[in-house]
This record gives C-alpha cells, sequence and structure tokens, in this order.
C-alpha cells in the first residue's frame, strides 16, 4: 500500500526512510532546503545499527496524499490548523489518518475541541473522526543537516483506535511498521499513555527551552528533580480527573527521562532553530483541562506564562 508522510522532518523522515528501506512506497510532503536535499539525495538515516539510504517520493504538494491508504502527521501539532483544509480535501475516503504529534491530541475528545489544540476546531472539520487512528510516538531524532537524519533513540510507536478497538485497519498499520523494525504495540486504552508522554512534553520541554538545559542536565541536581516532580504532579492529577489510569509512577518517568542523557528535548531544539515554540498543544492543553476540571495548576500556569514570554522576546 502507498503510505504518506505528512511532515517529513526528522521523525517523519525517520519514518518514511525505514518504510521505504522495507519495500512500501512512501510519499513524503515536506518542504525548503531538506526537501531539496531528499529528492536529490534521497534520505539519510544514521543511528547506532548503521545507516542507510532510502528514495522515497519527495514532494510540497499535499495532493499527493489522495493516492495513499494509510497518512501519517508528523508536522508540530501547532502546523496542523493550517495544512488540515488542504489535508482533509486530498485524502481518500478511505485512507486511515495516523496522528503521530507529541501532546493531547486534537481527536481526544470525540464531541468537543480543545482551543490551545485546534482553534475553532478547523482540524475536526477537515479530518474525519471515523479515519483517525492514534499514536504515541517515542523515537528521537534529529535533522542534523537536510536530507540527513540522525537516530537517537528509540523505536516504539504506540498505535490504537480511539475507541479502543483492535480493527483490521491498525493491525495492518501495526504490522506494517514492526516489519520496519518498530515497535507498534497496538493500545486498547491509548489515552492513558498519551498522558504517560504528555506529563513529561507539558513539564520537561519548556524547562529544558527556558535552561537551555539537556534531560540528564535537568536532572542531575536535586532541585531539578524536586522542580520537575511539581510540575509532573499537576499535570498527573489533570489526568487524574478525567479518569487517566497511568501505567508509570512519576519517580519512574523522572528515571527514564534521566536515562536519555544529554538530549535536548523538540522544544529546546527549536528554540535554538529560530523556530515557533510547541507551547500550546504540550502545556496549554493541560492548563486549559485543568480550568475545565478546576484542577488547580499554579506551578503549570507559572511555566507557560514564562515559557511564552520566552518565546515572545526572542529577536
Amino acid at each position: 500500500m502507498t503510505i504518506a508522510v505528512v511532515g517529513a522532518g526528522a521523525i517523519g523522515g525517520l519514518l518514511g526512510a525505514r518504510l521505504s528501506h522495507a519495500g512500501e512506497d512512501v510519499i513524503l510532503v515536506a518542504r525548503g532546503p531538506h526537501l531539496a536535499a531528499m529528492r536529490e539525495h534521497g534520505v539519510t538515516l544514521r543511528g547506532a545499527s548503521g545507516e542507510l539510504v532510502a528514495h522515497p517520493r519527495c514532494t510540497d504538494d499535499m495532493g499527493a496524499v489522495a493516492e495513499a491508504s494509510v497518512v501519517f502527521i508528523t508536522l508540530k501539532a501547532h502546523s496542523i490548523p493550517a495544512v488540515a483544509p488542504m489535508l482533509g480535501s486530498a485524502l481518500s475516503p478511505d485512507a486511515a489518518v495516523v496522528g503521530a504529534m507529541n501532546g493531547i491530541p486534537w481527536w481526544y475528545f470525540p464531541d468537543r475541541h480543545l482551543e490551545s489544540v485546534d482553534p475553532g476546531g478547523v482540524i475536526a472539520r477537515s479530518i474525519p473522526y471515523g479515519q483517525v487512528v492514534g499514536c504515541v510516538v517515542y523515537p528521537a531524532a534529529t535533522i542534523v543537516s537536510p536530507g540527513v537524519i540522525e537516530h537517537e533513540e528509540g523505536d516504539r510507536f504506540s498505535l490504537g483506535e480511539p475507541d479502543g478497538s483492535r480493527s483490521q485497519r491498525v493491525q495492518r498499520i501495526s504490522a506494517m511498521l514492526a516489519a520496519a523494525g518498530f515497535r507498534a504495540p497496538i493500545q486498547t486504552r491509548l489515552r492513558n499513555e498519551i498522558w504517560l508522554k504528555v506529563i513529561g512534553n507539558a513539564t520537561l520541554n519548556p524547562v529544558s527551552a527556558l535552561t537551555r538545559t539537556t534531560l540528564a542536565g535537568m536532572l542531575r541536581s536535586e532541585g531539578g528533580r524536586r522542580l520537575l516532580r511539581t510540575l509532573m504532579e499537576e499535570a498527573e492529577a489533570v489526568a487524574l480527573s478525567l479518569d487517566v489510569q497511568l501505567p508509570v509512577s512519576i519517580d519512574k518517568r523522572l528515571e527514564g527521562a534521566a536515562a536519555v542523557g544529554e538530549h535536548k528535548t523538540s522544544m529546546l531544539q527549536d528554540l535554538e532553530a529560530g523556530r515557533p515554540l510547541e507551547i500550546d498543544a504540550l502545556l496549554g492543553a493541560v492548563i486549559e483541562l485543568a480550568g475545565d476540571r478546576n484542577v488547580p495548576v499554579p506551578s503549570l500556569r507559572a511555566l507557560y506564562g514564562l515559557t511564552k514570554l520566552l518565546e515572545a522576546g526572542r529577536p
């Protein structure tokens, strides 16, 4: 089958390169120098297991997704509203749309939208709920130069239908990813795993950007651990108010982050590259939900305000 990857940056390029190398027909939708390099030289993927070069089709034409039976969205969450109408109009009515991004996804609630994630509900209007497959992304990767991606660690993409079923389509997508060398477990309660990732992203990312510190650096001191534990406890309280059952404790979550080592979070990478920061989908959504559920999150609100000031004050 044909697979399209919309937003083929570091994670999208990793997905596309491995799927193409495994023999799938892949279309990468990208732009700028990265697109030009991939068109001319292919996608170079470097990691602990060596280097591979794949040659998927590459384009900046969103209309190309019409060919695809599976469409991965690997854009940053704040970039999706601008392209959602074009993507939705190009989608095949039978295509599965896998939302592979950080934060609370736009489809999380079937009967409402989060303004911080989907302003005005444009994504939900453009992409039919019935075509969505959920995904939690774990790999860490970086574009080290146009067309060249460093795969730092992780190979897990957890999948799940929004209704928790083990549908044929999610089983096909899982098998396809497994054949490309990824771990792709199917989760019947994917929202629990989404929140486990959100609790890290909503805290580690903005603190990393504000302090210009790696994961290991933030957690090296007891003060850093105490700060992050406080922030994560507030985010956990929001999750619990939504009847989410977290599969891992906060202490285990902190240990896992420290074990990644001297890795720069995606928000710190965006800050250094002069790109917009993914604040609202990661942290703003948690605060919006806290307001809905009357959960006090004073530390998260302070962190949100500081991170917004950081972004506004950049040259």
